[in-house]
């Protein structure tokens, strides 16, 4: 299958290109620079140097190809995601970007498209069990753009095309993110969000790789993607082993009120089920937070 994937060099695309090829596809990344034509060149792929908003360069990246993943975000990291205007990019990216990749789709007659989305636009079920029979009840103020995207995921199916969405879990692992919030539970900071006897879904970018090769050859629809859910304060002790600092504190109330609608949907307590997807492909997420799962971190490294 000839697969075209943008946001090739994000944290889920750079660790799903290698995969796809792994599995026999012909892989073209979208890249924004030279730097990152020649990174996914490096790593076995086809390299096209296109924005996701040039409809021109794109419709040319996306003739001959039978599948599109898209997993391109622009996600602010740390303080900066308090700020509106810092999501400018992102909002963008998964309102007019998604609706110009499923028209370039539809016009060259690409068969699948995979649109990354997040589980967080569901509601806060306390304990009760979430699956894609939940309706979505997104903040308004700051989930618009990741309903947009799986829209125009749906509008694919219904022109008759194979759309799908994956509804990923919290990130965590060797990246900037994670990296800053060790750095914060070390510093004796807070960095949860939500109550101890929450829920949270987590996910490894590995395991979201897997997910989205797996996800060229299950049924169109939306999915839920995660590790099994545990309690917030489980997730705050995992992260505390990794900062060699004790269990990592929690927002106090006041200031996740005052964080905003950008906070809001994290701090909700989300016992998200994937069986869905894993009987529909047999994915298994490899990662458990609370076990290991943030052992990538070197106990020993410098505060």
């Amino acid at each position: 299958m000839k697969v075209l994937v943008a946001g090739a060099t994000g944290v889920v695309g750079i660790r799903t290109v290698p995969l796809l090829l792994a599995a026999g596809h012909q892989v073209t990344g979208l890249a924004r620079s030279a730097e990152k034509v020649e990174l996914l060149r490096d790593r076995g792929a086809r390299a096209v140097q296109a924005s996701l908003f040039d409809q021109d360069a794109l419709g040319r990246a996306m003739a001959g190809h039978d599948a599109v993943v898209n997993l391109a975000t622009h996600i602010p990291i740390g303080a900066a995601a308090i700020k509106a205007s810092s999501w400018r990019d992102d909002d963008r990216i998964r309102t007019e970007g998604s609706r110009i990749l499923v028209d370039a789709a539809l016009r060259y007659q690409v068969g699948r498209f995979v649109q990354e989305a997040v589980t967080f636009v569901y509601p806060d079920r306390g304990d009760d069990w979430i699956t894609e029979e939940t309706a979505a009840t997104p903040n308004r103020r700051s989930q618009a753009g990741t309903m947009a995207a799986t829209a125009q995921a749906a509008r694919f199916t219904a022109a008759g095309g194979s759309g799908v969405v994956l509804r990923f879990g919290q990130f965590y692992g060797p990246d900037r993110a994670s990296g800053e919030m060790i750095a914060r539970a070390r510093a004796g900071k807070p960095v949860v969000l939500g109550k101890p006897d929450g829920w949270l879904s987590p996910l490894r970018p590995e395991d979201a790789a897997t997910a989205a090769v797996a996800a060229l050859d299950c049924a169109p629809g939306i999915y839920n993607v995660a590790e099994p859910p545990v309690r917030r304060r489980e997730w705050a002790a995992a992260i505390g082993v990794a900062a060699s600092s004790g269990p990592a504190k929690f927002y106090p109330a006041i200031m996740q009120r005052l964080a905003g609608p950008r906070a809001e949907p994290l701090a909700r307590s989300q016992r998200v089920d994937s069986a869905r997807f894993a009987a529909e492909t047999g994915w298994t997420p490899v990662g458990r937070s609370t076990d290991g799962g943030w052992s990538w971190y070197p106990i020993n490294a410098p505060a």
